[in-house]
C-alpha cells in the first residue's frame, strides 16, 4: 500500500512538472507574461525599420504610443531604406523620436559613428543616439571576442558622445548582456529586450527602455512584416524628457 501512494505521488508529481514547462512554454510562445507585464507601464512606443514597409505616421502616432525608435543606420556603410522618410513622417507628429544604428562586429568603431553622425545629423529636440548591440548571421555560433568587441562597442559610445554631448543608450538582448556587457556599460541607459518576462525580476532600476514583444500588430504600417516591436519607458513622460538632447 505504501509503495502505490508514493507510486502515485510520483506520478502526480510528474503531471505538475509537466504541467508547469508546458504553461511556461507557451506563455514564451505567445509572449502573454511579459506582455501582461508591461501593461502597467504608462508610457510606450514601437521601434522600427525598413521592414514595416511604407508607415502612415499620423495613423500609427494614434496607436497609444509616446515614443518611436527609428533604424538609421547599419555598420560602416548602410542607410536604412525608409530612414529618412520615417524620420520626416515621425517628425511631423508628437512622438518623441530618435535614430538607432545597428552595430557590426566586423566593422571599426570610428567608421559607424561617422556613418550614423553623417546620416542622422542633429538630433536637438529628440531622443539620444542609441546602438543596437546584438547576434546577427553566423555570429550566434561564432560569436566575437569578449574583449574586442567591448573595446570597440566603447569606442563608438565614446565618440557619439563626444558629438552629441550626452550619453547613447545601449539595446541589447537580455542573453548578450549577461554574456559581454555586465558590468562593462554602467553609467550607460539601456534598452533591454526580454520577451519571456520583466527585467525588473534582476534588473530593477537599471534598465531605461524595455522591449517586451516583437508580435504587436498595430494600425498604420504595410511592410511585409505584420508585426512591430512594443516598447515600455521606465518612468513618466515627464522624466522621457531626460532623454531628450535640449539646444
Amino acid at each position: 500500500m505504501e509503495k502505490k501512494h508514493k507510486y502515485r505521488f510520483t506520478q502526480i508529481g510528474i503531471i505538475l512538472v509537466l504541467l508547469t514547462v508546458i504553461i511556461l512554454y507557451a506563455s514564451a510562445k505567445t509572449n502573454y507574461l511579459a506582455c501582461k507585464l508591461a501593461e502597467s507601464y504608462g508610457v510606450r512606443g514601437v521601434d522600427v525599420s525598413h521592414y514595416q514597409g511604407d508607415i502612415s505616421w499620423n495613423v500609427l502616432a494614434g496607436e497609444d504610443i509616446d515614443f518611436a525608435f527609428i533604424k538609421a543606420t547599419e555598420g560602416s556603410g548602410h542607410v536604412d531604406t525608409r530612414f529618412y522618410e520615417n524620420w520626416e513622417g515621425a517628425d511631423a507628429t508628437d512622438l518623441k523620436i530618435g535614430a538607432y544604428h545597428f552595430f557590426s562586429f566586423d566593422s571599426p568603431a570610428e567608421t559607424q559613428a561617422q556613418m550614423y553622425i553623417e546620416t542622422v545629423g542633429d538630433l536637438s529636440g529628440n531622443l539620444i543616439p542609441v546602438v543596437d548591440v546584438e547576434f546577427y548571421g553566423d555570429k550566434f555560433s561564432n560569436p566575437p571576442e569578449e574583449e574586442e568587441l567591448v573595446a570597440e562597442l566603447k569606442t563608438m559610445l565614446a565618440l557619439l558622445e563626444e558629438e552629441y554631448g550626452v550619453k547613447p543608450m545601449v539595446y541589447t538582448t537580455y542573453t548578450f548582456y549577461y554574456k559581454y556587457l555586465d558590468g562593462e556599460i554602467d553609467g550607460y541607459p539601456l534598452w533591454i529586450r526580454n520577451v519571456y518576462f520583466s527585467p525588473n525580476l534582476d534588473m530593477r532600476g537599471e534598465w531605461t527602455f524595455w522591449q517586451y514583444t516583437d508580435q504587436a500588430v498595430l494600425e498604420g504600417y504595410s511592410g511585409a512584416e505584420e508585426h512591430i516591436d512594443m516598447n515600455v519607458f521606465y518612468g513618466s513622460l515627464d522624466t522621457l524628457d531626460e532623454y531628450v538632447i535640449w539646444e
